[in-house]
Parts: C-alpha cells; structure tokens; sequence
C-alpha cells in the first residue's frame, strides 16, 4: 500500500478537533450517494418508460403501414402484399381498414376508431395484448353453440371487439349489441342524405394496457367492415412488421421506391416521432438536472479538503522537510478525495440498482401503504410504473461521478504541495 494512501486513510479516521470538517465530509459522501442513486433510478425509470411505449404502441400498430395517397382505398392489395413479403427484411404483413366512427349503446354514445382486419394474418402483425373475454375467430362467426344463447334478433349479428375501458366507460359486456354509425360515405334516402348505422354484438374484450387504444379502439373482420363500409374488395392500407424495429425506416425507403406512386410508406419512427422526441430530450434534461446533485457535492469535498488543508499545515510541514515531494502530498490530498468519491459511489450504486430492478415491487408496496394510485389509467398512457436498467448509463454515471469528484481535488492538493515548510514552522 503506497503510504500516500495510508496517510490519506488516517486523515479520514483521525479524531478532528473541527468535528465541522467530519460533518462536510459526510454530506460529501450522501450527496454524491443521492446524486448516482437518483441517476440509476430516473434514467431506468425513463428507459422503461420509452421501451413500454415503444413495445404498447408496436402492439397495436405496425412498424410500417403503406397507405394510397391519392384514393385512399387499395383494390390489388393482395398484389401488393406479394411484393412486401418478398422484401428482406420483412416478417409478414396484413390488410387493414381505417375509419371514425361513432358508437351507441344503451349506456349511451362515444367517438371511436374502427379498424378492420383479416383474423388470418394480422395476429402475425399486431399485438392486441390479452383477450379478457370472448375470442378473436368470433369476429368472422359466432359459433353455434355461442349463438344458441343470444336473443334471435343478436344471432346473425357480425362481431366487433372492444378494448377493456371502452367496455367499463360504456357499461358493454360479452354478447351485448352496439350501433357503429359512420359520417363518412351516407346512404342517399328520400329524406337526404343519413349516416351508415348497422348492429354489431360485441364477441371480445381486450386489453392492451394502453388506454388510449383501450379506450378508443374497435376492432372488426375484414369482411364486416368491407360491408358496413361499402368498400367491396377494397382496403385502407397494409400492416407490415420488421424482423429489426431499428431498420423500419431502410425497409419502407426500399418498399417506397418498390411500389412507386401512389403508394406512401410510413415507419413507426415517422409516426411517433414527437412522443419519442421528447422523451429523449426529457432524459438527457434530468440527467443534466440530477447531475448537479453530484456538482454540490464536489464542491462539499472542495471545501473539506481546503479546511484539511488549513488543519494538517503542520502536518504537511513536517513530511516536506523529512524529504516528501510536493507530488506526495497532492497525492494524499487526492487520495482523499477520491475515497469520499468512490464511496459515495459505490452505496449510490447499489442503492440505484436494487431500487430500479425491484420498483415495480417498491411502487405496489407504496401504493399499498398510502393507497393511492402512481399512474392512474385515465391520465397517463401506462398503468404501471416500467423500470429497465440500461447498464451502458450506469457506467457512464459512476466514471462521471469519480471524474467530477477527481477534478474537485486537484485544487486543495495543489494548494497544499505549494505550502512552505519554514514559513509554517517558523513559530513553532
């Protein structure tokens, strides 16, 4: 052991007559064990925020859609789907209906999005999260021995999926019947022209754990919404998903110049560009924010280390005229300072760790004792609270942390290797 270290060790031991010295020396060590912690802890919290985003809204939605710019409808989709699915790089894809529509029920009436789809190939696609109740193949037909238990009037009703929220806020429940009126496409009648309405019964509940989509989104068979919609064979766009999420954006370049006009390509990065935006500059602002936790900190070692400096004058006298180096005693001092540093450190570390792998268990605990609810469903997009920790960002903390902290003492060491030995023991 270099006895620069162990002088730096004793220096750290040693019974000060200014017990205030022992008091900043301990707020060093919190304030930088607060700073890494909370660092671990908000940057995991906010990794697992964008990756539960990112994996709810790719559930749902493609990580390509190709859409028609001009018409807005495709009619060779299955054309189309051939060239797609030949392209490197893509998994499969599925045809897909988009419309807004109104729903009425006993209950009474609300906004919602229609989507249509082939119960075939869209599982391969999108991810609708967990079925609560009823099933998916019910969208097609009701088998017979469901119907048999429905009134006469709901047996040839076409089916419509609904989300778990929409289902609450609507009071809807399996087997229950709704009207979809569509504004878009009116039926001319002597009296004018009337929106599409047309009976559906609800044959499943799902829930994605996204409210916005649990609470908007429907979802009917392709054929169904063909026919409410007076489409024919024609579709709204077409669903892709990706073997690579991050290559999204190549493939729909190369699908773009593949199909050509009118055809439009858009990936999942275009279409959610200014949510994950600003979740990226929220990141690196609370990295910023919470990094000058750890900057207090440094300058409570700065001032420590001064004040040491001030108290071991006769100290650091004594060891230059038994032959100690001006470098020997800038070394003691950093010693020092790097011991606060690397155990601050080291228990913010820790404590960062185990919080952020184990916050979901931590956020039911607290949600448990004061009963109340973190994320409420009907205000943010996630119900629960995500953590992942990105071990990258750890050790891009703990280097900052132990650099800022060896940088705090290179100013009260070279104060001291510059102190004069005579001039201090001239009086003694």
């Amino acid at each position: 052991m270099p006895y620069e270290f162990f002088i730096s060790r004793r220096y750290m031991r040693a019974k000060r007559k200014q017990v205030f010295v022992s008091i900043i020396t301990f707020i060093s060590i919190f304030g930088i064990f607060l700073g890494v912690a909370a660092l671990i802890v908000v940057l995991a919290v906010m990794n697992g925020f964008e990756e539960d985003l990112r994996s709810k809204i790719l559930g749902i939605r493609s990580h390509i859609e190709i859409t028609a710019d001009m018409t807005g409808t495709m009619k060779n989709y299955p054309d189309l789907r051939e060239k797609i699915d030949k392209t490197p790089g893509v998994v499969a894809s599925t045809p897909f209906i988009y419309t807004e529509a109104m729903m009425r029920s006993q209950n009474g009436v609300t906004g919602v999005i229609i989507r249509g789809m082939d119960t075939e190939s869209a599982p391969k696609v999108i991810n609708l999260g967990k079925i609560r109740e009823g099933n998916i193949e019910y969208l097609n037909k009701i088998p017979d021995d469901v119907s048999k238990g429905l009134s006469a009037e709901n047996r040839d009703l076409a089916g419509i999926m609904i989300g778990k929220e929409m289902a609450r806020n609507m009071g809807l429940f399996l087997y229950d019947p709704l009207t979809i009126i569509s504004p878009s496409g009116g039926i001319a009648t002597p009296m004018g022209m009337v929106p599409r309405m047309k009976k559906f019964i609800v044959v499943g509940i799902y829930e994605s754990g996204f409210y916005e989509y649990d609470s908007k989104l429907a979802f009917l068979s392709l054929k169904s919404c063909q026919d409410f919609l007076a489409m024919g064979d024609a579709v709204s766009g077409i669903d892709i998903v990706v073997r690579d999420i991050y290559k999204a954006d190549v493939i729909s370049r190369t699908l773009q110049n593949k199909l050509g006009f009118p055809y439009f390509a858009q990936n999942w990065m275009q279409m959610n560009k200014n949510l994950f935006s600003a979740l990226k500059l929220e990141k690196r602002v609370m990295f910023i924010i919470l990094s000058l936790i750890v900057l207090v900190a440094a300058f409570n070692i700065i001032s420590a280390l001064i004040m040491i400096v001030m108290e071991k004058n006769k100290d650091i006298a004594i060891l230059k005229s038994m032959g100690a180096t001006s470098n020997t005693i800038m070394k003691i001092f950093i010693y020092q300072g790097l011991i606060v540093g690397v155990i601050g450190t080291f228990f913010g570390t820790i404590a960062g760790l185990t919080i952020a792998l184990n916050l979901q268990k931590i956020s039911l605990l607290v949600e448990k004792i004061f009963n109340f609810k973190i994320l409420p469903d009907d205000v943010y997009y996630l119900s629960e609270l995500p953590s992942k920790v990105n071990y990258g960002d750890v050790v891009v903390i703990v280097i900052g942390t132990l650099l800022i902290c060896f940088l705090s003492t290179i100013y009260p060491a070279l104060r001291a290797s510059k102190l004069d030995p005579a001039e201090t023991l001239r009086y003694e």
